[in-house]
C-alpha cells in the first residue's frame, strides 16, 4: 500500500500506465526520475528531541564518559544517518552546547539520502508546528530567532552540523570515525 500510495501518482505524473513502467523506465537509467522515487519513497518523520529518553541517556550517561575517555582532545564526532529535516543534529547540538565544558569542539555530520530535506535542515528554518514538537520553550528562545511564523535556528548552532548526501547502502568509510552514532530514524522505519 505504501508504495503504490506513494509511486502510482509519481508514475502517472511521468506519463506511464503504472508501477510496472515506472520500474522499467527507472531501469533504463532515468535520472530525475531516480530522484522523484528517492524523495516519494523515504519517510522524513522527525521532531526536536524525538523520544526524549535517548538524549537525555546522551546527556547523562555517554557524554559524561566521553568526557573522561577524550579529554586529551576536548572534541567529540557525531553521525546521524538518516537526518531528515534536521531537528534530530540540531537537538544533538542544543545538548552539546548546553553540556560540554568550555574548550570543548563538537562536530555532527548529519546524512540523508533525500537532497529536499537536506536543504531544509541546512538552512535551519522551521515553522511554529515543527518548533512545538519536542523542543523546550527555553531552548527555542535560546537557539532561535523568530522571523513572522518561521524560526530560524543560530548560526552558531548551524555551524555545529555538516549536512551530506549519503545513500546507506553506499561505502561511508569516507565519513571518518565517530565517538556516537545516532541511527535511530534508519532503525524505526526499517
Amino acid at each position: 500500500y505504501l508504495i503504490e500510495s506513494r509511486l502510482l501518482p509519481l508514475a502517472r505524473k511521468a506519463g506511464l500506465s503504472g508501477i510496472g513502467e515506472l520500474v522499467q523506465k527507472l531501469k533504463s537509467g532515468s535520472e530525475q526520475l531516480t530522484v522523484d522515487v528517492v524523495e516519494a519513497m523515504t519517510t522524513n518523520e522527525t521532531f526536536f528531541f524525538r523520544d526524549k529518553v535517548p538524549f537525555d541517556h546522551v546527556r547523562d550517561t555517554v557524554l559524561p564518559q566521553l568526557l573522561k575517555v577524550r579529554a586529551n582532545r576536548k572534541s567529540l564526532r557525531i553521525w546521524c544517518a538518516a537526518s531528515s529535516t534536521g531537528q534530530e543534529p540540531y537537538s544533538l547540538a542544543m545538548l552539546l552546547k548546553d553540556a560540554l565544558p568550555a574548550g570543548w569542539r563538537a562536530e555532527i555530520v548529519a546524512t540523508d539520502l533525500s537532497l529536499e530535506v537536506l536543504e531544509k535542515a541546512k538552512a535551519g528554518i522551521y515553522s511554529q508546528f515543527e518548533v512545538q514538537r519536542g523542543l523546550p520553550i527555553n531552548h527555542l528562545l535560546k537557539f532561535f530567532k523568530q522571523n513572522g511564523d518561521l524560526w530560524q535556528i543560530s548560526p552558531e548552532l548551524r555551524s555545529m552540523v555538516q549536512y551530506r548526501r549519503l545513500n546507506l547502502l553506499e561505502n561511508f568509510s569516507s565519513l571518518g570515525q565517530f565517538d556516537i552514532i545516532f541511527c535511530r530514524n534508519v532503525l524505526i522505519y526499517f
